[in-house]
Order: structure tokens, then C-alpha cells, then sequence
């Protein structure tokens, strides 16, 4: 025999299935919309700011190995700049020393000319001629950008023709800002 269900179970029944729907659809909302988030800050993350863990230590001081950054996308680049460029299946990160056109020259101590003006470098700690192989003075080709890194003793850069200038399809983006380790947490110089 049925049992038939009083009024206020019928109630509590319905109110039961109503929250079961409503759960159900706000879970749904939810999980799109942290899909969707998620999806929008990898495309940025990719397209846009692109983040890079530091490895070596061509970049010393101003960057040491686990250094965590962020890059901004662009081709605009001044000397002084720190960039990060596509080098054989690597990224690398050096600093803009000089563009197209422009002529760099190294004395034996390490200091850089561009254009016959010895650049102010405040972020290196020491000077060295490095790794060099080009001839010096040397000019830079159009469309191009020559890089080194601030410890000039360890680093192979655009002072050796092993790596060179750096064409405007290989790079990444302007290193901006340090985001690990938190004690040195901000704009990258």
C-alpha cells in the first residue's frame, strides 16, 4: 500500500530538489568562471607578460639564479634595458647595450663605448673584457639589438659571435619586475 505523504513533507521535498538544482547550477557558474579566468591568465601570461625563472649567473647582480620576473612584450628597447630573448631552444636574459647603427667598442679593462661614450653602468660590479671574438669597433647591424650581461666575465653575449645580436623575432620581452624572492620583490634596473 502507498503511503501518502503529508503536505509539509511534500513541502520539505520540494525545497530539497529546488536547493539540489540551485547548488548544481551555482557549481556549474563557478567552475566556468574559474575556467575561464584561468584560461584568460595563461593567454596573458603567454601573449603578454610572460614570466621567466633565472638561471646562471650572466645577470649578476641585478638578477641572480632563481630569480623569478616578469616580462612585457614589445620591441621598443632603450640601453639600459634588461630583455630576455630566444637563443637555441633557451630564453636568455641579458641588458640592451646598444641598437642598429650604433657602434660599440670594448677597451681591455671592459669598459663599453657606444659611439665613442663610455657607458655609465652602475649595475656592474666589475668590468672585463669577457668572451669577446667580434671586431672591435663594431657596428650593429639594422633590425638588431647587442646585449651582454652585467657579470661580463662569465657571460657569452653579443661580444661573441657564438650568440651575437639580437634580431627582433627572437626576443621574449622587457624583464620589468622581480615577483621571487619575496625580500627583493619589485621593478627590475
Amino acid at each position: 500500500m502507498d503511503e501518502e505523504l503529508s503536505l509539509e513533507q511534500l513541502e520539505e521535498e520540494l525545497k530539497h530538489e529546488k536547493y539540489k538544482r540551485s547548488f548544481a547550477f551555482a557549481l556549474r557558474n563557478t567552475l566556468f568562471t574559474l575556467v575561464t579566468v584561468a584560461a584568460v591568465a595563461v593567454l596573458i601570461a603567454v601573449l603578454l607578460l610572460p614570466v621567466l625563472q633565472i638561471y646562471g649567473s650572466s645577470m649578476t647582480p641585478t638578477l641572480e639564479e632563481g630569480n623569478i620576473v616578469l616580462s612585457v612584450k614589445g620591441s621598443q628597447f632603450k640601453t639600459g634595458d634588461v630583455m630576455a630573448f630566444y637563443y637555441n631552444n633557451n630564453i636568455l636574459v641579458k641588458r640592451v647595450i646598444a641598437r642598429a647603427g650604433e657602434w660599440v667598442d670594448i677597451s681591455e679593462d671592459g669598459t663599453i663605448y657606444v659611439n665613442n661614450v663610455a657607458l655609465d653602468e652602475p649595475y656592474i660590479t666589475d668590468k672585463a673584457f669577457g668572451e669577446t671574438n667580434i671586431t672591435l669597433p663594431y657596428q650593429v647591424p639594422e633590425s638588431r639589438l647587442f646585449v651582454v650581461g652585467d657579470h661580463r666575465s662569465v657571460s657569452v653575449d653579443s661580444r661573441n659571435t657564438a650568440v651575437g645580436c639580437v634580431a627582433e623575432e627572437q626576443i621574449v620581452g622587457r624583464i620589468i619586475f622581480r615577483v621571487w624572492p619575496l625580500s627583493e620583490f619589485g621593478p627590475v634596473n
